[in-house]
């Protein structure tokens, strides 16, 4: 259960559709540090596949953060070439830091970005950006180790990514098969409301954002790509897995705390059968009962266990007594996070009270059958009182479901779609209001407030490639940081701002 009930930032999504207009489909980002040798045989061989084989207009964006050799004048001498080419240089070092300015800036509906030496192959391009294009996923990602992948690499790479891929899927529950292949997509509207919760500049940028992304609910579509390990990579494998690590214990901790705004990122997906109002169907009781049997199950083990250690200094009554109420906090936190998903703090206190109240039912009918036993038996065995016990305890879990469901953590979803207060449940944003910008958690606050923009829902025709290409000798800089309302390119002069300001302070050291 969300605990804010509006319907989200992000508006359902829907298939572009097709037209002609100036703005490209596709902005693909190369981020580059030092790779003066690199730059224009990967810049030619992408513009060339793209030309060949992509049917929308499509832009080429080089990121270069703070590369000291001739990458900046290799990347302008690019720009002046090919008019499909632009060029942006940050004074700080990052590839999710330039990726971030990049993407937050894009007037593209559709964002991607892909390393360097083009370990990929291209052909995944096409199948990697559909599912944004038809409105069936939010990202995408390429996966070197899914099934069908054909992958070349030697076995220390090989032995650190599915190392790493499994501490991601037994420490943050991540689902998707690989984190850190160089070659992403996302969509637009999502990257705006997305970015400014990702803290990490570097590369752990990459699992941040899909952690977030899944945890939220979006769907992250995945590709089965061909690589081939770049023998001449200058990643630092110690460093960058230490860095990983550290990422890992800082999401793990924001997760359990609740500190990040995920319900920023529900959106009404229209084509979600969980979304429609069926009468007489509870919403979320299926996966809500499966969520409170696995607690209760656990709970029990817990409370018997415990039981087990009170009985043998005490007797049956305080032994239940005290085993119950330990029990019975950890059942309550555990169902307010993982059953009705009610996340931060906002009401623990009240949530543990009336859990304490469950509690005390509870007390009532696991002492009233040890009473009974005790009347029966003068002399009952240990494991006679745990036999009694455990079905009073499942008459008292159906009664504690009930209760949960309906007065703890009840579901007010559907009294508060009429309230007229824009800023939503608890002061948060509602995109009734498209003027307020949410109120994020201070921990995550994005150093520049969020607008939402509610251009893209305006569902602009989907441009071709131009007819009339410009001079190859025009050396206008990209900019990017507006929408672009021209229908050429080289019009689209202004200033790319970053989501952070400290993303090109040099002084900044992040």
């Amino acid at each position: 259960m969300r605990t804010d009930s509006s319907p989200g930032t992000l508006p359902a999504r829907e298939h572009l559709p097709a037209g002609d207009a100036g703005t490209p489909v596709l902005d693909v980002v190369i981020p580059v540090y030092n790779e003066e040798k690199d730059l224009q045989p990967c810049v030619l061989r992408l513009h060339e596949h793209l030309k060949r084989t992509f049917p929308y207009a499509f832009r080429i964006t080089i990121a270069d953060n703070a590369s000291t050799d001739t990458t900046p004048l290799v990347s302008v001498r690019l720009e002046a070439e090919i008019p499909e080419v632009r060029s942006f240089r940050l004074e700080q070092k990052g590839r999710g830091r330039a990726l971030r300015t990049v993407w937050s800036a894009s007037d593209a509906p559709v964002l991607a970005y892909m390393d360097v030496d083009l370990s990929t192959d291209l052909n995944a391009l096409l199948p990697l950006v559909a599912p944004l294009i038809s409105g069936h996923s939010d990202l995408a990602i390429g996966s070197r180790l899914a099934r069908t992948s054909r992958v070349v690499r030697g076995p220390k790479r090989e032995f650190i990514s599915r190392a790493y891929n499994l501490i991601l899927r037994g420490s943050l529950q991540a689902r998707f098969s690989d984190a850190q292949c160089g070659f992403k997509a996302i969509r637009r509207e999502v990257a705006q409301v997305l970015l400014p919760l990702v803290e990490d500049t570097g590369w752990f940028f990459d699992t941040e954002m899909l952690v977030l992304a899944e945890r939220a609910g979006l769907r992250i579509h995945e590709v089965p790509v061909d690589w081939v390990d770049d023998p001449n990579s200058t990643v630092h494998i110690v460093k960058t897995a230490t860095d990983d690590l550290k990422g890992v214990l800082r999401i793990g901790k924001a997760l359990a705390t609740g500190s990040l705004p995920l319900d920023r990122l529900a959106r009404p997906f229209g084509d979600d059968p969980r979304d429609r109002e069926l009468p007489n169907v509870p919403k979320g009781l299926a996966r809500q009962l499966v969520g409170f049997c696995v607690v209760g199950g656990l709970s029990t083990l817990f409370y018997l266990l415990l039981y087990s250690v009170f009985r043998q200094f005490s007797g049956s009554q305080i032994a239940n007594a005290l085993a119950l109420l330990v029990s019975a906090i950890a059942n309550t936190a555990a169902n307010r996070r993982l059953t009705f998903g009610v996340r931060g703090r906002g009401g623990a206190v009240r949530h543990q009270a009336q859990g304490l109240v469950v509690f005390g039912i509870g007390l009532a009918l696991t002492s009233g059958s040890l009473a009974a036993l005790n009347a029966a038996t003068s002399n009952p065995s240990h494991s006679t009182e745990l036999a009694v016990l455990i079905a009073a305890n499942l008459a008292a879990t159906v009664l504690r479901f009930l209760l949960f469901r309906a007065w703890v953590f009840p579901d007010r979803s559907d009294s508060s779609r009429t309230d007229p207060d824009p800023l939503g449940a608890h002061g948060r944003f509602s995109p009734t209001c498209s003027t307020a910008a949410p109120q994020y958690d201070q921990q995550y606050q994005p150093r520049q407030p969020y607008q939402q923009d509610q251009s893209y829902q305006q569902r602009q025709p989907l441009p071709q490639r131009r007819t009339a290409p410009q001079s190859p000798y025009d050396t206008d800089p990209f900019r990017a940081g507006e929408a672009a309302d021209s229908t050429i390119w080289r019009d689209a002069t202004m200033p790319l701002q970053p989501v952070r300001p400290q993303d090109t302070d040099p002084r900044n050291p992040r």
